[in-house]
This record gives structure tokens, C-alpha cells and sequence, in this order.
């Protein structure tokens, strides 16, 4: 903001008050003095202030004292000159048109106003720390620069926005959820074992369906172990911190977001139609079954697909006062999918308050969050009981019924079902309700010393029913099918701590804390119920003691287990004049869920950061507005993902039955799993380098980062002696990966003026991923198969292998060589001892002819965030790119198979001019069909319009339009390069994928 002197803090002579305790000599000297404040009035240390010659463009720079005074004694006489005011956490200012003259000191008093909160502090755990005097690599985003779109997950929020954070979504489903992972994959296990830890709120382990995209103040993202070790055994793979809208003092309000979103599948896969297959087959001497071709013309796709028609409703209540704030919200989803019989809606609601008492030394709160979630899904099994799969191999010749309005299915067709049978006569209907109370007390015991205690209760009760009809092809010959299951989860938390946080002579400041900590986790409690045999289908599954038939073995895996974890932790930040930084944290945690010889483990950290901003030699230069170095190091531990069986010796039924002496049948028991009371912790230590800096008056700024992360520890199954052990397999510590990287956070002002501003940011990181060891002296293994994809003559044939020396998702496939004199398709022959090819070629390959191909792992993912603003006007635009990766496309080779297929199933139209008719093996999977997964994409562009001066009953009123995969740049043959990237077979398109659409969105903001 510019000030003309005439207009604004005009020059005061006020030489008594600033040349206090200063000798005569020395003012006669200085030209500038002045002084920096906040807005409360208390001097600030440490601000930066540049003095620019408007004549000659020369610059000078100084800092305020820790009296918050400053003083120039050097400027060339002239002007105007422009002095230039920046400090972390507060807005930047400016005074200009001032002139110096011999004789006529000037003297400046401005002040500072603060940045928002979620600029100001960052969340790191257990508390909050300013900006300035973080030491460990956390990336803050806040709501206004989060994804919109229809969400299934919070996470999706943050696409594209986080360095090293990778979220991919291979599909559209609104049941399906996000793959997350952050600076890499750091275990052999899957699900919650490789995502981030997620905090709400200050409460760990919360359920994300707690919280509605429109409650979201703030999501702090810590990303390296220094950052991460406060949270111990749970924190290996990042910790995400999801802060929500609170009341504050002397604001109320009321407001509602609501959006309409139609949604369109963007790309269908160009299978044959009627006429391009009855040409295909007669052209190339295939042949089709009579009872196939009655002359239908059925583009599959389109049958089972709609246009996504989904709605979000979310109403609000903020306010408060000096002594009591309040929140409570309401919002309502539904998200209907492009295919028919794919929907989720939740509700959620959610209250809090927050009083004192005491004096203002006791501070109280308290709140209530509950979720409920509908879902309906479709068939996606295996053995082509897949709606995914069915859709684009049935073929298009046969009509959707019979003349007498029977469907039309091939009962003794090998993997042939009718997809939109698969929906009409098959139910999967599910419902999960969450309910969370969250209660902390704090309580000011000195003026720097607060006791905290923080309890939580949440429970999760979940609920799934499914029937499949006496016309259902998934249940064929049962008279009708019923599944239903109901499970419970309970996780109970208490915290308590002690943190304290004072400033000793103006420039040593300190804040400590150290904590205890409680929970127990009461999961898989439930059980379940599966019958067959009824008399009709009209009651579905609503009665299951209509059946005649209950299967034995159909009750399902649930057993409670009942998992208690005890912790205590610290933490130490020290700073000195705001330019010597350290932090210091140390967790001991200890869990039922491992063996009896190592429940316990301590996880410590170490971080210092150098301000150099705030040294002279580097403010001279008068280039920097703030330049600071950082380092750490910490060990994390990863114990998400286990039950209190890990370790145990198990006992369970089996699938077999014995008939005793009497005639009756029994169940027998057997082994589930071996005792292994050495199992420990895995464990992550990451040394983590970071650079951040600003420049051009703050126009200019970013964060570069190195880090090195090194698992060891790693747990997985390996295949043991039952003559040593009662079962086949022992989960062990043995392996170990590593992950190395640099990130990049580039954010930058390009224009800004009165009526236009445009600010653009980048987040770009690389990540190389290699398993170092996946054996050792008790457990031996050369390597694991994973990825066996199936395919007519190619069981076993695995697409991928875990192995030394190689990233997870590393391809090994076999090599494509061309075709021979009749047409088929070949592949190079390799040595079964040294692996090298041996010149010869096959049509029948076999294991040993497998070799290193490819891998899923991306070398490079980016971020690119633009928004422009055009007085009322708002633009957004979000792109997203993901590259040097390969993808496997199963889906495409499954319907090349121009032999197998030909007469039986469709094939993709391209396959007449990909393929050659006598190929018999044009399905293989080899690297013929490993492809460039590297994409582009516009995910997400917003034009908004903000009324203003409307009156005093509403504070303003947003409408917004939003267009999410506007489009995507490839080479990739599938239906969308974003494969998912989580698990240990990332970047497989395998014949299960659902539709990727493109989504128009309306929406209406107002506060009242």
C-alpha cells in the first residue's frame, strides 16, 4: 500500500522520543529515524525496512532494533524515495514520496498489520509456532487456495498443491477413495499403512468423514521426520492437519455454500459396433454362434451410463465474544456416478463452543461431529462379474432382452455376462455412521505455564447388504442370494500436557512442552450372515430367515480386536532474536500390537534453522526480504494398519468339515497365524535440507528442499517351514526402502494493481524410490511376483516384481519381439541362468523370459496454481502433471485379443490396424503394452464474481462456476493416464475402471 504524505503518517518531528539516550554527534548524522509498531501499538524487532531512490533506483536497507527503532545516516540527498516495510507474519508497507535534505531529518512511525492466522502460525502438533521461527518442512494451505470440485475425500483438496504430496484418483466413482502418499512409498504394507496420519482438530486419528470440504479453515501438511516425530509410531508416511472454521471474538455470521454439478464421462474406449464387428468377422474367416448376432446394435457403455447429477448444501453459524466462541454447520452431499447404480450422500453436522472462566485462566471447550454415508455400488469381481469389465466385452450384436423381456445371457459362455443385468439384479447397498465428542480443557496455571487435557470418543458403526436376485448371474442356480454384515468400531483418546512459552530479555525465547498419552482402539466387532434359497426375490435382503440355505462358511472375518497404545512425548523450541532457530522433539510409545519383546520404541528429532535475513550482511545486499537455511533430522515410526493379532499365535476355523463318530458334521481348527514376539516397529529416519526466501518486496517467494528417508524394519509375510512352524508364513521385520528427493514451492505476484492482480505458485518435486533389502540371514528371498493381471494362456504370468536395487511397482514383463512369418505375435528368449538374451525368439514365453521393463514410480510430479483477479472477478486455474512413469494397459491388451475374442466377445475398433488376425498371442501382456503414463492436465478452472455493497443484511455474496478435467495432455491409449499409485502394484489399469468424467459446477456463496 502506498501512502502520499499529504494523505497518510506524515512526518512528525518527534526527535525527543527517538534520539532518547543518543548523543548529539549521532543525530546530527542520521537523516531517517523512525519507529515500527503493530497495530496494538508494541514496537516490533526485526523488521526489514529498504529505502529505494526513486531518481537512481539505489536501495539501502536496515532493520528495527529489539526497541522496534530504526535509522538511516547514508541515503544520497534527493529523492522521492520509497521506504519499504516487510516483517514475517504481517502485511508489507510503504511510505512514499519522501525527499531528503541536508539539515531536515525525517521521522517515519508506521504501523504493521498482521496476515491472516493460517500465514501467521503454522499447526505443528500439539500446539501452534509463528511462521517465522519454523524449522521443519510443513506446507500450509488454506481454504481459499484448496481444489473444488465433488469431493469423496478431503485429501483431494490438496491435488496439486503440496510438494512431494502424490494423490491419485485412477477413476470417478464417488464410493472410491484417493490414493495419498507423501515423498514416496516407505512400506511393503497397504491401505492406512501407506498414507498419511490425518489429525482433526487436535484429535489423531480422526475420521475424515467428520468434516465437509466448506468447514475447512486450514490443512497443514508436515513432511518431514523433525516436523513429523512428535506423533511417533504413527507419523512414518506424514501427518496431515485438518484445522476447522471456529468462532472468534465480536465476529457473527451466518453462511451457506451450495453447488449443482452435472457430470459427463469425458472418454469411452472406441469398442466395435454391430456393423464393424459382423465386417470383422466375415472379412478375417471368424465365425459368430447364431444365437448371438439378431441383429442388434447395442453401444453397452452408453446403456449402463448416465449423466452424474450431484448437489452439496452446507449452512454455518459463527460468532463469538472476548470470553465464549460458537460453531455449528450442517452439510448435506449427494454424488450420483456416471453409472447407473453408483451413488453416495452423507450428512454431517457438527457443534462446538468454547468459553472462559476462572479469571480467563481456564479455557473450556467442547464438540460434537456425526456423519452418516449411504452408498450404492455395482458388481466388480472378478471372473468378468464386473460392470467395468462387461461393459466393453459383451458384444454388440445382442440385444439387452430377449422378445419375451428375459435378459439376454449366455449361461455357457465362459466370463460373459450381461452388464446391465450385473445392475439391475444385484444390490450393494452400505451405510456407515460416525459419531465423534471431543472435550479439552486448558488451564493457565503461571502466565507462561498451561495444563492441557483433551479427550475423545469416536465410534464408527458400519453396515452392508447385499441380495443377488434368482436372475442374477453372480449367484447362478441359488434361488437368490443375501449378504449382510454389520461391524463396530471404537477409538477412545486422552492427551494431556503441560506447555510452556515465555521470552527472556526480548530476545531468547523458549516454549517447551511434554505430554502423556492414552488410546484405545475397540475394531472389527461385527459379524455377518449369508443366505441362499428363497422362495421369492420381493423381500431382498431385508429377511434372511426366509432362506432355506445359510452358508457355513459365509460369516465373514470379523473378530474384535482390541488395540491399546500408551505414549510420552516432548518437545523444546528455542529462538534467539529471531534469527537462531532450534527445535528439538522426542516420542516413546508403546503398543499391544507387537511382540512381547518389543512393545516399546523412542522416536527423536532434531532441527535448527538460520534466518540469515536478519544478519547484516546479508540485509546490505537489499535483495532479500527473507532468506532462511534449515536442517533436521528425526525417526518416525509406522504402526497404522495392525490389530492386536500381528504378533500372535492364532487359532481359527478352517473351510473344512470332519464327520464324527455320531454322524455330525464339524468345523475344523487350524493355525491362522504364527507367534513372532520379536516383531518391532517399523522405522523412518529422514534427514531433511530447506532453503526459504523472498524477494521483490515479497512478490518473488518459495522453499527448495532435500530430503533422504530411509525405512528400515520394513514388515511383510514370508513363506516358512511348517515343520519349524505351525502355519506357512511369518510376518518379520526384514526389509528396507529408500526414498530421496527435492521438492520445490515457487510462488509469485507477476501483476499487481488497484484493479488486477495475478498471482501464480508451482510445487514441483522428484522422487526416487528403491527397496534396498527384502531379505536377511533367517529370511531369504531373491525377489517377489506381484501383479499376476490373469489372461487367457497366462496364469502366473506376473507383471511386476519386488526385488533389491528396484523401486515398488518395478515392471518385469516379457519383451515384445514383433511377429513371426505367420503372424503371431514373439518374444525374446533369455537365459534362465544369466538372464541375457539369447537371440532366439518364442511364441510360448515363459517365467524365465521376464525382464526389467518399466516402473510406475513417477520421476517428476507438478503443481501449477493460477489466480487472477479482476475487481469483482476471480480466475482460477489448477494444472496437475505427473511424469516418467509407466502404466501397464491390461485393459487394452484384454480386448485386443483379436483370436480369443473374435465370435465370442467385442473387441476395440482400433484392433483393425493394430492387430493381425492370426495373432493368437495379441493379448499378451508384455511391454508392447507398457505404456507412457506421463499426462498434463487443466483439473481445475473457476470464474467466480463477488457482490459487493449489497447492504448490512448480507456481508457478501459469491457466485461461482467451476469446470474440473477440463483437459488432459497424453500419449496414454486408455481411457485416463491417472492410474493409481498407492499399494504395492501402483500404475496397473487392469480392466476395472471406472469412467473418468468431466464436471461442470454452480455454485452461490453468501454470508449474512
Amino acid at each position: 500500500m502506498f501512502n502520499k504524505p499529504s494523505q497518510l503518517r506524515k512526518s512528525v518531528l518527534f526527535f525527543a522520543l527517538l534520539t532518547a539516550g543518543l548523543s548529539q554527534a549521532q543525530a546530527q548524522q542520521e537523516q531517517v529515524k523512525g519507529a515500527t509498531q503493530n497495530e496494538s501499538g508494541e514496537f516490533l524487532s526485526g523488521v526489514s525496512i529498504k529505502a529505494v531512490h526513486g531518481a537512481t533506483g539505489k536501495s539501502f536497507a536496515t532493520s528495527s532494533s529489539d526497541k522496534g527503532l530504526f535509522s538511516f545516516s547514508n541515503l544520497p540527498e534527493g529523492g522521492p524515495y520509497q521506504f519499504i516495510f516487510s516483517y514475517v507474519g504481517f502485511q508489507p508497507d510503504t511510505l512514499a514520496g519522501y525527499n531528503v535534505q541536508a539539515g531536515k531529518p525525517l521521522a517515519l512511525s508506521v504501523k504493521l498489520l498482521p496476515l491472516s492466522t493460517a500465514l501467521e502460525e503454522v499447526v505443528i502438533g500439539y500446539g501452534r509456532i509463528a511462521r517465522k521461527d519454523v524449522t521443519s518442512s510443513i506446507t500450509t494451505v488454506k481454504a481459499e487456495d484448496m481444489n473444488v470440485g465433488v469431493l469423496s475425500s478431503p485429501a483431494q483438496m490438496l491435488q496439486g498443491k503440496v510438494p512431494g504430496l502424490t494423490i491419485s484418483t485412477n477413476n470417478s466413482n464417488p464410493n472410491a477413495r484417493p490414493s495419498v502418499s507423501l515423498r514416496g512409498a516407505s512400506t511393503l504394507r497397504s491401505g492406512e499403512a501407506m498414507e498419511p496420519y490425518y489429525v482433526i482438530d487436535g484429535v489423531p486419528g480422526a475420521s475424515l468423514t467428520l468434516v465437509a470440504p466448506d468447514d475447512i479453515e486450514s490443512i497443514d501438511v508436515l513432511r518431514d521426520a523433525s516436523a513429523t516425530a512428535i506423533y511417533g509410531s504413527k507419523a512414518a508416511n506424514g501427518v496431515i492437519i485438518v484445522t476447522t472454521k471456529r468462532g472468534k471474538a465480536g465476529q457473527s455470521s451466518i453462511s451457506y455454500n451450495g453447488y449443482l454439478a452435472l457430470d459427463n464421462v469425458a472418454k469411452r474406449y472406441q469398442m466395435m459396433n454391430g456393423e464393424q464387428y459382423r465386417n470383422f468377422i466375415d472379412q478375417n474367416g471368424f465365425s459368430m454362434e447364431p444365437t448371438d448376432d439378431l441383429g442388434a446394435d447395442t453401444d453397452w457403455q452408453k446403456e449402463v451410463e448416465r449423466r452424474g447429477i450431484s448437489t452439496n448444501h452446507n449452512v454455518s453459524l459463527i460468532g463469538g465474544t472476548e470470553k465464549t466462541q460458537y460453531s455449528a454447520s450442517l452439510n448435506t452431499l449427494q454424488n450420483n456416478g456416471v453409472i447407473k447404480g453408483t451413488d453416495m450422500g452423507r450428512q454431517i453436522g457438527r457443534g462446538f463452543v468454547q468459553t472462559k472462566a476462572l479469571e480467563d485462566k481456564l479455557t473450556a471447550s467442547f464438540n460434537v461431529n456425526t456423519s452418516i454415508t449411504k452408498q450404492n455400488d455395482v458388481l466388480a469381481l472378478g471372473d468378468g462379474l464386473s460392470v467395468y469389465d462387461a461393459m466393453y466385452y459383451y458384444l454388440p450384436v445382442s440385444p439387452i432382452r430377449q422378445e419375451d423381456g428375459s435378459w439376454f445371457e449366455k449361461t455357457d459362455r465362459s466370463q460373459y455376462v450381461n452388464p446391465v443385468s450385473l445392475i439391475e439384479e444385484n444390490t450393494n447397498f452400505s451405510k456407515t455412521k460416525v459419531i465423534q465428542a471431543h472435550a479439552k480443557v486448558g488451564y493457565e496455571i503461571l502466565p507462561s505455564l498451561t495444563y492441557n487435557i483433551d479427550l475423545s470418543l469416536q465410534n464408527r458403526q458400519y453396515n452392508n447388504a447385499q441380495y443377488y436376485t434368482s436372475l442374477s448371474m453372480a449367484a447362478r442356480n441359488q434361488n437368490g442370494k443375501s449378504i449382510r454384515a454389520s461391524v463396530e468400531d471404537e477409538r477412545k483418546v486422552m492427551e494431556m500436557n503441560l506447555s510452556y512459552d515465555k521470552t527472556f530479555f526480548g530476545r531468547h525465547k523458549v516454549s517447551a512442552l511434554t505430554g502423556y498419552s492414552w488410546e484405545e482402539n475397540n475394531n472389527n466387532d461385527g459379524f455377518q450372515l449369508t443366505t441362499s434359497d428363497y422362495y421369492d426375490d420381493g423381500l431382498s435382503y431385508y429377511n434372511p430367515g426366509m432362506a432355506n440355505v445359510v452358508d457355513l462358511l459365509g460369516f465373514g472375518n470379523y473378530y474384535l480386536s482390541t488395540l491399546r497404545m500408551i505414549s510420552v512425548y516432548g518437545r523444546l523450541n528455542y529462538a534467539y532474536d529471531s534469527k537462531y532457530l532450534f527445535q528439538a522433539t522426542v516420542r516413546r510409545d508403546g503398543s499391544s500390537a507387537f511382540g512381547a519383546n518389543n512393545r516399546w520404541a523412542t522416536f527423536p528429532s532434531v532441527s535448527a534453522a538460520w534466518r540469515l535475513s536478519e544478519e547484516a550482511f546479508v540485509r546490505d545486499l537489499g535483495l532479500f526480504d527473507d532468506l532462511k537455511l534449515r536442517a533436521g533430522y528425526g525417526v518416525s515410526g509406522n504402526s497404522l494398519g495392525f490389530d492386536v493379532f500381528t504378533s500372535r499365535q492364532v487359532y481359527g476355523a478352517t473351510s473344512s468339515f470332519y464327520t464324527d463318530a455320531f454322524g455330525n458334521d464339524l468345523r475344523t481348527l487350524a493355525a491362522l497365524r504364527n507367534s513372532n514376539p520379536d516383531l518391532r516397529w517399523e522405522r523412518t529416519g529422514m534427514l531433511n535440507l530447506g532453503i526459504d526466501f523472498a524477494l521483490l518486496n515479497n512478490r518473488l517467494s518459495g522453499t527448495v528442499e532435500f530430503y533422504d528417508k530411509n525405512t528400515t524394519d520394513l514388515i511383510y509375510d514370508y513363506a516358512v517351514s511348517t515343520t519349524k512352524y505351525l502355519y506357512g508364513s511369518l510376518t518379520a521385520n526384514v526389509g528396507e526402502i529408500n526414498n530421496k528427493g527435492v521438492e520445490l514451492t515457487l510462488n509469485v505476484v507477476p501483476v499487481k494493481s488497484e484493479h488486477f492482480e495475478w498471482t501464480s505458485g508451482i510445487v514441483a518435486s522428484h522422487n526416487k524410490n528403491v527397496v534396498t533389502r527384502i531379505t536377511n540371514q533367517e529370511f531369504s528371498t531373491g525377489y517377489v511376483d506381484l501383479a499376476d493381471l490373469g489372461g487367457a494362456g497366462q496364469s502366473n504370468a506376473f507383471q511386476q516384481r519386488l526385488m533389491e536395487g528396484a523401486p515398488i511397482g518395478q515392471f518385469y514383463t516379457w519383451e515384445w519381439a514383433g511377429y513371426n512369418e505367420n503372424g503371431v505375435s514373439t518374444f525374446f528368449v533369455r537365459d534362465a541362468q544369466t538372464g541375457q538374451r539369447t537371440g532366439e525368439t518364442t511364441i510360448t514365453p515363459v517365467n524365465k523370459d521376464r525382464t526389467v521393463t518399466g516402473s510406475a514410480q513417477p520421476k517428476f510430479t507438478l503443481g501449477w496454481n493460477n489466480n487472477l483477479r479482476y475487481k469483482n472477478f476471480a480466475l482460477t486455474a489448477m494444472f496437475q502433471g505427473v511424469f516418467g512413469h509407466q502404466v501397464m494397459n491390461a485393459t487394452r491388451a484384454r480386448h485386443s485379443n483379436v483370436v480369443g475374442n473374435a465370435g465370442q466377445k467385442n473387441l476395440l475398433a482400433s484392433v483393425v490396424d493394430t492387430e493381425r488376425a492370426t495373432d493368437i498371442n495379441a493379448h499378451y501382456l508384455s511391454d508392447r503394452y507398457l505404456e507412457s503414463g506421463d499426462y498434463l492436465r487443466l483439473a481445475n478452472l473457476s470464474l467466480s464474481y463477488n457482490f459487493r455493497n449489497l447492504g448490512k443484511q448480507f456481508k457478501n455474496v459469491r457466485l461461482y462456476a467451476t469446470m474440473n478435467n477440463v483437459f488432459v495432455l497424453t500419449n496414454y491409449k486408455g481411457i485416463d493416464p491417472e492410474i493409481d499409485l498407492g499399494g504395492l502394484t501402483p500404475g496397473v489399469d487392469n480392466r476395472q475402471t471406472y469412467p473418468r468424467t468431466r464436471t461442470v459446477m454452480f455454485g452461490l456463496n453468501f454470508n449474512l
